[in-house]
């Protein structure tokens, strides 16, 4: 089963890694949505279980948090 994630690097990861990871979610059955690179570094996707575990490995290393994407909305 496949979800819809926010994965963040660290602010001293650089963008071609950033890039490599994105291109595994898509090999792996995934689907890289949006890119942020100003105020983070990252992106949102959908992942597939599988290949989720294998990026929450790298958390604290190279990502600096991986959630699932959301609505959020302010009053």
């Amino acid at each position: 089963m496949s979800g819809k994630y926010i994965v963040v690097f660290k602010d001293h990861v650089p963008q071609s890694e950033i890039d490599k990871y994105a291109n595994e979610v898509n090999s792996n059955g995934g689907a890289v949505g949006q890119r942020y690179n100003t105020v983070l570094k990252g992106f949102s996707a959908t992942i597939p279980e599988s290949y989720l575990t294998q990026l929450q490995s790298f958390q604290g290393d190279i990502i600096d948090y991986i959630e699932p994407d959301s609505i959020v909305t302010t009053q």
